[in-house]
């Protein structure tokens, strides 16, 4: 167990997780932003890529666990990813649709905000979001995230538009 919050429990995810995760990452609706579902070669390679993330970096998305009945409901974390040509720790998260709009996203999010800035000591930390996805730029905001740039990720065959957006320390925590 990493991070609790009121009704989640944050953690590594394991070889176990691999149905909940699934279940995410191939549902077409939730992976829209990423151009559809993925395969079971993709999603393997998802899972091993976050344990790997895990022992190199420390951190990574975690599976995003309801404290009352241990279900696996989602991943949150955080990566570093290269973002307005640098490397940064950025807060991503992904849930599973049936979860959708009941503020778990901006719950774990927060958590592995305030992580961030306590336990990794960033200065800043960013989100980067595709510029279709008005969902997740809506988490970001009440993160207390703005826009600091636009750029191009090609991903998947397709040229994506992003946002990046960042909160800094000094105003997180005022």
């Amino acid at each position: 167990m990493l991070i609790e919050t009121p009704r989640l429990i944050l953690r590594e995810m394991t070889p176990g997780d691999r149905p909940q995760l699934s279940a995410i990452l191939q549902d077409e609706e939730t992976m829209v932003a990423y151009e559809g579902a993925f395969d079971d070669a993709m999603v393997d390679a998802w899972l091993e890529r976050m344990m790997t993330r895990y022992r190199e970096d420390g951190f990574g998305l975690w599976a995003v666990v309801l404290r009352d009945t241990g279900e696996m409901i989602g991943q949150c974390g955080l990566t570093v990813q290269h973002i307005l040509d640098e490397d940064v720790v950025e807060v991503g998260y992904l849930f599973n649709r049936a979860f959708w709009h009941r503020g778990f996203a901006l719950e774990a999010a927060a958590a592995c905000r305030d992580y961030a800035f306590e336990s990794l000591k960033v200065d800043r930390l960013y989100a980067q979001i595709r510029d279709t996805n008005t969902a997740s730029m809506n988490v970001a905001i009440r993160l207390g995230m703005t826009v600091r740039g636009r750029f191009v990720k090609h991903y998947r065959g397709i040229d994506m538009p992003h946002l990046a957006f960042a909160v800094d320390r000094a105003d997180a925590t005022k």
